[in-house]
């Protein structure tokens, strides 16, 4: 007998999917198939725990508006089921005059998108909230808070088998084909059919979307980042969320200062192109995933855009010296000494034939199929109103 849902991924956003499926219905048969034995293995469980205010998002766009409402989902869920969230607010620092004029575009875009208690700081304000950040100006977003995703995912799983979802782990969706009236998920236990399939596959979104007839002209390309941990004596330089002003034109934000729930305090992440998708390291290396990326034309113009940029991140990825340069524009007595080990994830950003970086959620649909293709940060915040919106449409082909 057929199921009724089958979602392919054990991300935030497949498991909020199945999540919000089966609160609304408890009825739906669920199932979600995960290729690894553990839920939130990359992106979700490699990432810095940020509850974005949605500042940076173009209003109008699902970005802004997702975020918005799933950062109040989130803490409602959060709160229910007893995982910490900091609410240590953010300032975005202004480092010379020349940044001051996107500091107040900043503003009025973070005012665009309904957030309140935005300040504009002067230096002797900033100071006084941040006594080791250096600044000639900031911008004050009280609304950003830290949680643990992880954490999040875990619980998230919980609540999809209390309502009697399966989860089918250490299972990969090797395809997607349709028979009669169902799709069938092949996995290497044997298919899984069901009336509509769901694929939030993160880094895989584009190739799991291909096997579903779902192919696109974009193509998701990975990105490396990597975070330092600080050693003990240099988690009191900072007290909240230390932000740099974003440079127009580069898709990233830059090198910044995150506490985390468990007092530690993570540095970066930079951005690098990375040579696997599902990469745990900077040696990590995928021949397929390489010629992926770099047979795809949008990744070369990309790179003519922004060369001097990408050089310096990867020169940032190897030089401890050239890292410490950047991160002391921001705080002037870190040391390296301050420094700890490195960690790493890669995080899937969807990229146009033309060089351009998609810049917002993309679902596409047929019948029998919902495929997230590009769920860019802040998809983890935005998770439970993203897997509404995927769970709404589902229930409109269900019908």
């Amino acid at each position: 007998m057929a199921l009724d849902v089958v979602v392919i991924g054990g991300g935030i956003l497949g498991l909020a999917t199945a999540y919000r499926l089966l609160e609304a219905d408890p009825g739906l048969s669920v199932a979600l198939v995960e290729k690894e034995r553990r839920v939130a293995e990359h992106q979700t469980g490699r990432n810095s725990g940020v509850l974005h205010s949605g500042l940076y998002y173009r209003p109008g766009s699902a970005r802004a508006r997702l975020c918005t409402s799933g950062k109040r989902e989130m803490e409602r869920y959060t709160s229910e089921a007893g995982i910490p969230v900091l609410p240590l607010g953010k300032v975005v620092v202004a480092v010379d005059d020349s940044e001051m004029p996107r500091l107040h575009e900043l503003l009025e875009r973070g005012r665009a998108n309904g957030l309140e208690g935005l300040e504009l700081l002067g230096p002797d304000e900033l100071c006084e909230r941040e006594p080791h950040v250096a600044g000639v100006g900031a911008l004050l977003v009280p609304g950003t808070s830290v949680t643990d995703f992880r954490r999040v995912a875990d619980r998230l799983a919980e609540d999809v088998r209390a309502r009697g979802g399966q989860l089918v782990l250490g299972s990969e969706a090797r395809s997607v084909r349709r028979a009669g009236q169902e799709m069938v998920v092949e996995t290497p236990a044997g298919g899984l059919s069901a009336r509509v399939v769901v694929a939030c596959a993160g880094l895989q979104a584009d190739r799991v979307a291909a096997s579903m007839g779902l192919r696109a002209s974009d193509r998701v390309v990975p990105f490396r980042g990597t975070y330092r941990a600080m050693r003990e004596g240099g988690e009191g330089l900072v007290r909240g969320l230390v932000y740099p002003v974003p440079e127009p034109g580069l898709p990233f934000l830059g090198v910044h200062f995150t506490p985390q729930v468990d007092g530690s305090v993570l540095i970066g992440p930079n951005a690098v192109l990375a040579a696997a998708r599902e990469g745990a390291s900077r040696l990590s290396f995928s021949p397929r995933d390489l010629a992926s990326a770099l047979g795809h034309p949008g990744v070369w113009r990309l790179a003519r855009r922004q060369l001097r940029s990408g050089l310096a991140e990867a020169w940032r990825d190897v030089s401890d010296r050239d890292f410490l340069r950047a991160c002391r524009r921001y705080v002037p007595e870190l040391e390296r000494s301050h420094l700890g080990p490195a960690t790493f994830g890669t995080r899937a950003q969807l990229l146009g034939r033309d060089g351009t970086l998609v810049d917002d959620f993309v679902i596409r649909e047929a019948p029998g199929r919902v495929v997230v293709l590009n769920a860019p940060s802040p998809a983890a915040t935005a998770s439970l109103a993203i897997g509404e919106t995927i769970a709404e449409r589902v229930r409109e082909q269900l019908r």
